[in-house]
């Protein structure tokens, strides 16, 4: 890892609170942009907004954020990171298309080159703040909720690391100046994967311990919680117990979401699937990152539009996805008895199809999308086609309609990122019940089988899809869960996560990038399969990221680079 990045030797964003670190008597001059680091651990209100403002993290790449810094993950940014997944592709690459053609390498990381350094600098601004906390200057109680969402963050930014990468170092409290010995090893020896897990999961216990259950006007939305520290472990420990990392429990991990669900704090959101993502007013939000007018960021609309309404056509639904969804009677497309009419493909589906994608006929803002050809609006025969879907398909999750698309600055863009919601913890907790258990078990302390809690997914309003039966095989829910996974949590930054720990990725990520081909002849429509995006592979290395080359060279080639790169 560069020096720069771990010991982050010059000055510490921190935005619009920054540590002023520089020696030297050339550069020891007060900067009047930036607040001195002995004025942000003696004023309690300073340390306090340096602590807010760990949420989010440096910009240290093209389009990364839009009038915004990035907070964790892809969220509200260009190319989503559902772009490197057979979830999407992204119409104007955005650096995306070597890593779904597999051309990842530690010189070129594309769009994730910004994790290891981002991470181990946002992992340092918290050790800064947790070894100064002793001496601010207010109440105990206070001083524990700081001390608990720094522990929080530092966690979610190994949990960044770990699922990236493997095992990481691990930096403990260590605050390293410039006239340490940076011949130490300690700099740059990575754990291995179960230390990693083990010392990021003891930080969310110690979060948890510190953190209250609910937020209040002082401590409002957008800030961890017990139960965001909770949902967190439960996430890293199913990822523990899953193929790829195989360091855990599935009893552990379904211990760690029933822990969440036990609290009787969250529930599913029963307004609409689609509107569930406008508002994190509501019980199943569990941590997101909320955006005002005073913080603009990528819009959405326009950034993810139809070509026709004068959208950009950016993260672009594939095939793949499209035909993963169930009939509305729970029927895979594939089964003779589905129903599936290969001539109007978009009837009966899934109701979290119709809240997820947009496709040919699809009512939208007054109108309906036109991706056939001759003559769709919203095809290369439409208004500007350089923005065309590649696909025939496009994002509808997350957009607000009631937003314009057009000329939206400082007018749209205000929905938040949800990072962690209920229904990923019911999910967490099914999948892991289910590896320990089986399906029907109600493990000890526990209220739910594996199979309740699945079922409490699919039925939730405006989804109600059939419930699975008494009687599934344990090879069954599993293969349910990983559907649910699939549609529920679409594009929200799990799939290539998932598809990776379940060790599938060699056959999902190498499946072609299908797109879909619509003709119009009169009133009927063919539909003919297209590649989208040529070149799509996998190789077993992609399991994990690449370190940057340029960490390794920083580290004299100590840090271990990851198999096969």
């Amino acid at each position: 890892m560069q020096i720069r990045n771990i010991i982050h030797t010059a000055c510490v964003a921190a935005i619009p609170v920054m540590i002023y670190a520089c020696k030297g008597d050339f550069l020891d001059i007060q900067p009047t942009d930036k607040i001195a680091q002995e004025v942000v651990l003696t004023d309690s209100m300073v340390f306090e907004a340096y602590v807010v403002n760990r949420y989010i993290g440096a910009r240290l790449q093209d389009k990364e954020g839009d009038g915004t810094d990035p907070g964790f993950g892809r969220g509200f940014e260009y190319s989503m990171w559902s772009s490197i997944t057979d979830e999407s592709i992204y119409n104007n690459d955005d650096n995306t298309w070597l890593i779904q053609r597999g051309l990842l390498a530690p010189e070129n990381l594309g769009m994730a080159g910004t994790i290891w350094p981002r991470s181990y600098r946002s992992i340092r601004e918290c050790n800064i703040a947790l070894n100064g906390l002793a001496d601010i200057t207010m109440s105990d109680e206070r001083k524990k909720r700081l001390k608990g969402e720094l522990q929080f963050i530092r966690a979610f930014r190994y949990h960044d690391l770990i699922r990236n990468y493997g095992g990481v170092v691990l930096m403990g409290e260590k605050v390293a100046q410039l006239s340490d010995n940076l011949q130490d090893d300690s700099f740059f020896q990575r754990a291995t994967l179960k230390e990693s897990i083990d010392y990021a999961v003891a930080q969310l216990d110690e979060a948890a311990a510190n953190l209250p259950t609910d937020n209040d006007g002082n401590w409002p939305l957008g800030r961890a919680t017990k139960g965001a520290a909770l949902a967190l472990k439960a996430r890293l420990l199913l990822y523990a117990a899953s193929p790829l990392y195989n360091t855990g429990s599935w009893s552990d991990a379904a211990n760690a979401a029933q822990a969440v669900i036990g609290m009787n704090k969250y529930s599913l959101y029963q307004g609409g699937y689609d509107r569930m993502f406008l508002s994190a007013d509501h019980q199943e939000v569990i941590f997101a990152r909320l955006y005002t007018r005073n913080a603009n960021h990528v819009h959405l609309e326009i950034a993810n539009g139809p070509n026709g309404y004068g959208g950009w056509g950016g993260n672009l639904p594939l095939q793949n996805l499209v035909d993963d969804y169930e009939m509305s009677n729970g029927k895979p497309i594939t089964d003779p008895t589905s129903g599936y009419d290969a001539a109007n493909p978009y009837a009966n589906r899934d109701p979290r199809f119709y809240a997820t994608i947009l496709y040919n006929g699809a009512s939208y803002r007054g109108s309906t999308v036109e991706t056939f050809t001759p003559g769709g609006k919203d095809s290369k025969d439409g208004p500007d086609n350089w923005n065309t879907s590649k696909t025939g398909y496009y994002l509808k999750k997350f957009m607000n309609d009631a937003y314009p698309l057009q000329n939206p600055w400082g007018n749209a863009g205000f929905q938040p990122w949800i990072y962690i919601r209920y229904a990923e913890v019911l999910l967490n907790y099914a999948e892991a019940a289910n590896e320990a258990f089986g399906p029907e078990a109600v493990p000890a302390g526990a209220t739910l089988s594996a199979r309740a809690a699945l079922n409490l997914v699919r039925a939730r309003s405006g989804v109600n899809m059939p419930a699975l039966a008494a009687g599934t095989s344990q090879a069954q829910l599993r293969e349910a869960v990983r559907y649910e996974r699939r549609v529920e949590l679409a594009f929200e930054e799990h799939r290539y996560y998932d598809v990776r720990r379940w060790k599938i990725a060699d056959v999902t990520e190498n499946e072609p990038a299908l797109g879909v081909i619509i003709t119009k002849s009169g009133a009927n429509f063919s539909y003919t399969s297209k590649i989208a995006l040529e070149g799509r592979h996998f190789e077993n290395q992609h399991y994990w990221l690449p370190i940057p080359r340029a960490e390794i060279l920083a580290s004299s080639n100590k840090l271990q680079q990851n198999d096969d790169y």
